[in-house]
């Protein structure tokens, strides 16, 4: 068993992930093991300057040779490119091949050609990524010393964390390389073909690969607890025990530099009370558990204390458990706090009188997973809402000036043309109370999912990609042979995002973004939240949620003669 004190760790969260709240995962492993008498280091490589900056270039040279009619998701469909471009970049050994996936990829992303001239554009960005990546990581490696490198892999993010761990080895092959994250409950999760073969590829620099939740495994594995020859660890080798919620502290987010932020992170609970058919996300946590009110409430003001930030992003999977009781604590607790959360259309969203509490007491922004306007697809989905609820629930987080982030999933499985027109249809009809949509299209993994074993069974899981792309991008992608084809579910995304650009609907990406957004909300809502701007300014402290009240009569604008209250 290694003594504690002996072990240096440095945990990091590389490029390409959205610098939108400091890295949670790397950020609660710290805040566990130091009082265990570890030495954590965490690192966030996507603030680095000179990676946003390769990040942008990369966009560049997309928006520059893909057609106009093919980009309008660009920045989400563009990390799908990246992120497989950047996997194949390190493990390709014949250039003429690995051309010739790119132009797969770009073709399968965003169905328009790159001949090779605009291809080395993009590569070259790829190039001098990991050749800035090498510099950054050898530096960190010489700063710190650490015996133990651990990095939170999301698909994104993967690439990068795969070649420093060959970086590590090559440097010092005493050095124990570890990965976790999200990547371990859907890409490339645990009992699949490209699971295996993920390990197999990656036994030489990967020592060792946790999955799910990682504060109690990844101490035991530590403590020399766990068979050293073992490469794979699950909560079932601890006998399933999951951190205590109630004892936990917060994040410890003391190493980073926290001014590249426009949220803090925190959270109160873990896993989902729901089982919605496309999302991994009680696959990943288990059961559902959620800290005391009290103790989530006391975290904000310690936060608040180490750092002046007044707005939270809480990274819960759904809020609605919950919204009520933080609103009510934050109010009693005389604070003003601002918190973003994720949302469902349930019957007390429906109602003004809560939603006013909630603006109240702080509830900054909701993010609404909605997906679809058509009935018959929200039930294949698992999501146990309907569209006149969905439109009341809209209607209410509006009126109180509360943000309303949509998401939006196009191609689920069944989906057919008029469905899809359904979804347009319904966002028009919410234009003014939609704050920004975020759109996907639907991702079958084959383990990972609710439906994951029932959907291979009525339709049969095919490559998107070649057979023999799996030598460059380690794992495959997967799609379901059946309606809608992959053909018009690309389509489909570019008809959505350009329906909302027609109607005025943000989809922000940057802080410039989100600047002209807020404008636009402000102008829509009477309520309305302050702005992102504002809220930065850590000299100002900002308390107009106590002063809330009802402007006009609560009616529906979207249902005559129908009351909300």
């Amino acid at each position: 068993m290694t003594e504690p004190g002996k072990e240096k760790i440095l945990l990091l969260l590389l490029p390409f992930w959205d610098p939108e709240i400091p890295p949670q995962g790397i950020s609660c492993l710290k805040s566990y093991l130091e009082p265990q008498g570890y030495r954590v280091k965490t690192a966030d490589g996507n603030t680095e300057k000179e990676f946003r900056k390769i990040y942008f270039r990369y966009y560049q040279v997309l928006q520059s040779h893909v057609p106009v009619s093919c980009r309008r998701n660009l920045f989400n469909d563009g990390v799908t490119l990246l992120r497989n471009h950047l996997m194949a970049h390190i493990y390709h050994s014949d250039k003429d091949q690995y051309y010739r996936l790119l132009k797969i990829l770009v073709e399968k992303n965003f169905c328009t050609s790159f001949d090779n001239s605009q291809l080395e554009e993009l590569d070259g960005a790829v190039d001098d990524f990991y050749t800035r990546l090498e510099r950054y990581f050898l530096r960190l490696l010489e700063e710190e010393k650490p015996s133990v490198v651990g990095f939170s892999a999301f698909s994104a993010s993967l690439p990068a964390s795969l070649f420093a761990c060959r970086l590590a080895k090559q440097k010092d092959p005493r050095i124990r390389t570890v990965l976790g994250g999200q990547v371990f409950s859907d890409q490339v999760m645990k009992g699949t073909p490209d699971f295996d073969y993920f390990m197999d590829r990656t036994r030489d620099y990967v020592d060792g690969v946790f999955v799910g939740e990682g504060e109690r495994l990844f101490l035991a594995w530590l403590q020399g607890e766990l068979p050293a020859s073992q490469r794979v660890f699950t909560l079932k080798d601890i006998d399933n025990k999951t951190v205590d919620l109630s004892a936990v502290n917060p994040p410890d987010y003391s190493d980073l530099d926290l001014s590249y932020y426009p949220h803090i992170g925190v959270y109160g609970s873990r896993s989902c009370p729901f089982n919605c058919s496309f999302c991994s996300e009680t696959v990943y946590w288990g059961r559902y558990r959620k800290k005391k009110i009290s103790q989530l409430v006391e975290e904000f003001k310690r936060l608040y204390d180490r750092h002046s930030y007044q707005l939270f992003l809480l990274t819960d999977s759904l809020l609605n458990p919950t919204v009520t009781e933080i609103a009510q604590e934050i109010i009693k607790s005389g604070y003003s706090f601002y918190w973003d959360g994720y949302l469902r259309a349930d019957p007390p969203v429906r109602s003004v009188d809560n939603t006013l509490l909630w603006r109240r007491g702080g509830f900054y922004r909701a993010k609404l997973g909605l997906e679809s306007g058509s009935p018959k697809v929200l039930q294949k989905m698992g999501k146990n809402i309907s569209i006149p609820h969905v439109k009341e629930a809209i209607c209410a987080l509006a009126y109180a000036g509360i943000k309303t982030t949509t998401a939006w999933m196009v191609g689920h499985p069944g989906e057919t043309e008029a469905d899809f027109r359904m979804t347009l249809e319904l966002i028009e009809e919410l234009k003014d109370y939609i704050y920004e949509v975020k759109l996907q299209y639907f991702k079958y993994y084959l383990r990972g999912q609710p439906q994951s074993v029932s959907w291979a069974e009525n339709s049969s899981p095919v490559l998107l990609y070649p057979e023999w792309a799996k030598d460059m991008l380690v794992s495959q992608t997967w799609r379901l042979d059946c309606e809608p084809s992959w053909e018009d579910t690309i389509d489909r995304v570019n008809r959505f995002m350009d329906h909302c650009q027609r109607l005025g609907l943000p989809s922000n990406y940057s802080l410039e973004d989100v600047n002209v957004a807020d404008w636009r909300w402000k102008k829509l809502q009477p309520n309305a939240v302050p702005s992102l701007v504002e809220l930065q300014d850590r000299n100002t402290y900002i308390e107009e949620n106590k002063h809330v009240e009802k402007l006009y009569a609560a009616v529906n604008p979207l249902q005559e003669d129908s009351e909300w209250l």
